[in-house]
């Protein structure tokens, strides 16, 4: 049963690298519950203080993936019709193109907000998209990183405990 957590937990920690890029999964919620999984075994030791300081950092990464592009839009002059433009971008941009969309939807979405809210200024619309796109890319690294540290937390606990379990 150890090995099939093991295994589980494995999978929840590249599930949450693959929600790094992807909306519709919380990345490094995600690859924390793979590290909540192997703390089940009887192999590896629970140790809540390293499950609530990882938990407290996934859920801090959670709330600044939303502010991180609203404050790259709002940096660069963008109003919230840039904010929400960004978010239905990236969700039609994933629909419609796949994992391309997700770099292109959010800067088309925050330039077609911002055009529709004063079609005069499209430069003040590309500034704005580029400043969404900007935070984008910033949430989803912060994003990135977490979880490949969580992955690497994973494997040094497996390893520290890899001769009780064979």
């Amino acid at each position: 049963m150890d090995i099939a957590l093991i295994i589980i937990g494995l999978l929840f920690c590249l599930l949450g690298i693959i929600g790094s890029f992807l909306p519709v999964l919380p990345g490094p919620f995600t690859s924390w519950i793979g590290l909540l999984i192997i703390h089940f075994t009887d192999v590896i030791p629970q140790n809540w203080t390293f499950l609530g300081i990882t938990l407290a950092i996934s859920l801090v990464v959670w709330v600044l993936d939303y502010i991180v592009p609203a404050l790259g839009t709002k940096k660069f002059g963008g109003t919230k019709y840039g904010m929400i433009g960004s978010s239905l971008g990236l969700i039609v941009g994933i629909i419609f193109m796949g994992p391309f969309g997700i770099i292109v939807g959010p800067f088309a979405g925050a330039f077609i907000g911002e055009f529709i809210r004063d079609s005069s200024e499209s430069s003040k619309a590309l500034k704005a998209a580029f400043g969404s796109f900007i935070g984008f890319l910033a949430g989803t690294f912060l994003k990135f990183i977490v979880s490949v540290g969580f992955l690497i937390f994973y494997f040094i606990k497996v390893w520290e405990n890899w001769g009780a379990l064979f």
